[in-house]
């Protein structure tokens, strides 16, 4: 065979090799190719207070949309003004915020008590409710919840 007529074939048989090599060595590096998402692992089990003095679980969650909040009572803007967005969403929602789960959790257990909860969240929607407890519950949650 000739040499001039092989010579594109070897360049173009080099080039697709090491593409290949490079796609191979993209998907080693980023942890090759996963047929199936896993669920996030985010959550876990907790029993905190809510503002009533109630117990909540993390069984309460379940089967209900849900949306959470980390935040501190003494929070000067942040925390209201995310509180007053969740608020107005329940409004919106009218009935169908009767079937979502939305919660205040507080990273300062040693100042914001149920009763500090109770008041604070008296400015927002009544679906919204406050969880505290005491400092080692709170921050499991917090590690459990990657706050």
């Amino acid at each position: 065979m000739d040499r001039t007529a092989t010579r594109p074939l070897v360049i173009v048989t080099a080039f697709t090799a090491s593409l290949l090599i490079g796609l191979l060595m993209m998907l080693w590096a980023m942890g090759g190719v996963r047929g199936v998402t896993a669920p996030a692992a985010i959550g876990g089990p907790f029993q905190l207070t809510d503002q009533s003095g109630a117990t909540v679980t993390e069984k309460d969650l379940q089967g209900h949309p849900t949306l959470i909040f980390f935040g501190f009572t003494h929070c000067p803007d942040v925390c209201p003004t995310s509180l007053f967005e969740m608020s107005e969403i329940l409004r919106a929602m009218g009935k169908d915020a009767d079937r979502v789960n939305a919660y205040f959790i507080s990273v300062d257990p040693e100042r914001d008590t149920a009763a500090a909860m109770k008041d604070y969240l008296s400015s927002f929607d009544p679906h919204l409710k406050g969880l505290t407890g005491d400092p080692a519950a709170i921050q499991k949650v917090l590690s459990e919840y990657r706050v």
